[in-house]
């Protein structure tokens, strides 16, 4: 199987539209199987462990098929980065029609958090807004925000500890939704979250497919919302197919982070706040347009190779896949 992924490897560069996560280009690495197309894409920074479920589920996509679909739109929430210019915001949020629900990156100063908070609700007073921390706060600190920030859906991953959340979840009546603390806890399966979180993040990548995300939400038995990591269209498609197969689905998922990219390898167009569940074939020109340097191409293939022998290639065999 390693060498079938090898020898249909593209690695292509997407611009984004602005800063995400210091990002302004993301390199996504993309394979064909007999099912269709996976993809690969860790961010750069990730160790070769921390890859192993990005390249299970870019496996999964490819060779193995998914589960029936439940749904054949979802409901999508407008993502905005960490912008503080009304212009900037507004034009961002054009980019998703028809969406009533925004989550907004903050926790880096409280200040110019709330004034972005207070723009979005002046440009969209109509608007369910949702707030992502990625950990950054203290419980003292995310108390103290909580406090100010008026009604809001939810607070996504405040602290970065199972404890910490614990601790603020005495301290404040918004629901909170538990992210890092489950897709990057080495067993998601023995993190104890009673008490701690109401909802649980789910993103297929980082999980290692759909098969086990499903799993992770059953074990939890929480509601549940989907989420992107930044994914080219392949990467979202895959995302799209695990809200699809979801019993329940009861908040807007953040799949229409294509929004974000300046161009992507096919559309996901966003209507009503909807899209489509859908495979994504990608036309071979545009990606020989987009791809990387050789060099690139062969760190990428230097880094399947070690994620593979990190761990990947036994969940793969567990599994059975592709045999």
């Amino acid at each position: 199987m390693l060498d079938s992924i090898l020898g249909s490897l593209r690695v292509v560069a997407l611009a984004t539209k602005t800063d995400f996560r210091s990002v302004t280009s993301r390199e996504v690495a993309l394979f064909e199987g007999p099912l269709g197309w996976g993809e690969f894409s860790p961010f750069l920074e990730y160790s070769y462990s921390e890859s192993v479920p990005w390249l299970t589920s870019a496996v999964e996509a490819a060779f193995v098929s998914p589960p029936p679909a439940l749904r054949s739109e979802i409901a999508v929430n407008a993502t905005l980065p960490a912008l503080d210019n009304a212009q900037e915001i507004e034009g961002l949020l054009d980019s998703y029609p028809g969406c009533s629900v925004i989550k907004v990156k903050v926790g880096t100063d409280p200040v110019k958090d709330l004034d972005r908070l207070a723009i979005i609700r002046e440009l969209r007073p109509d608007a369910t807004i949702r707030i992502d921390v990625n950990g950054l706060w203290d419980v003292e600190q995310a108390a103290s925000f909580l406090n100010n920030v008026g009604e809001i859906e939810y607070v996504e991953q405040p602290c970065a500890s199972v404890e910490e959340l614990r601790e603020l979840k005495k301290r404040t009546s918004i629901k909170i939704v538990g992210d890092e603390v489950i897709r990057k806890a080495k067993d998601p399966f023995a993190v104890d979250l009673s008490d701690a979180v109401d909802i649980v993040m789910l993103k297929v990548a980082p999980l290692g497919g759909i098969t086990r995300a499903l799993e992770i939400a059953r074990y939890h038995k929480l509601p549940v919302v989907v989420s992107s990591a930044l994914e080219s269209a392949v990467g979202i498609s895959y995302g799209l197919k695990l809200a699809s197969a979801l019993p329940f689905l009861d908040f807007a998922c953040g799949l229409g982070t294509g929004s974000l990219l300046a161009v992507d390898v096919e559309q996901l167009p966003i209507n009503n706040g909807m899209i489509r569940v859908a495979d994504v074939r990608p036309e071979i020109p545009l990606l020989n347009k987009l791809a990387v340097s050789n060099e690139r191409l062969n760190w990428w293939k230097n880094r399947i190779r070690m994620t593979w022998d990190a761990g990947a290639e036994s969940f793969i065999n567990e599994r059975g896949w592709g045999q």
